[in-house]
């Protein structure tokens, strides 16, 4: 039974695993945050694996767990981020190197996305995954009104951030 399940995270996780590079990208700014970051998402989509039920959609739960992990980590601390020892798990992940020669055209919104607040950040960031509103608002435990309201405030903010 445990392997299966170990067989199934693996699957379910590599598939999805951008969507965890992605988050890191939000919040961090250097290689070595991100690594450390990638490492604590993964231990925690690990740990809370077995407590999803396929109400929503893998990708979904799995940005939600991603986003909360990295925005309590980052109030918790002085942007240094703290994480477990990794070869404590008994599988291996295989890790795809992580190509950001696409996103260098968004260094400036990346600059920009930086200044906001953490909640505004994975507003954006959903956003810009394409996710409707009703799936952003699950995500962030928020209602679709709250987030619509939310991201046209951070739009606003973006643009005054981008054009001076």
């Amino acid at each position: 039974m445990q392997k299966s399940l170990e067989d199934k995270f693996l699957n379910d996780f590599e598939t999805n695993q951008n969507i965890v590079h992605k988050v890191c990208r939000i919040y961090t700014t250097n290689q070595s945050d991100h690594n450390d970051l990638f490492q604590e998402i993964t231990i925690q989509v690990w740990k809370n694996y077995s407590k999803f039920r396929g109400d929503a959609k893998f990708s979904t739960w799995m940005y939600r767990v991603a986003l909360n992990t990295a925005i309590s980590l980052y109030r918790k601390s002085t942007r240094s981020v703290k994480t477990r020892d990794f070869s404590d798990l008994e599988f291996k992940i295989k890790s795809i190197e992580y190509d950001d020669t696409e996103e260098q055209q968004l260094k400036a919104l990346y600059k920009a996305i930086q200044v906001l607040n953490d909640i505004d950040k994975a507003l954006v960031f959903l956003y810009l995954e394409d996710k409707p509103y009703k799936e952003i608002s699950e995500t962030l435990g928020i209602s679709q009104v709250n987030a619509r309201v939310k991201m046209n405030r951070a739009k606003d903010k973006l643009k005054k951030i981008l054009n001076p």
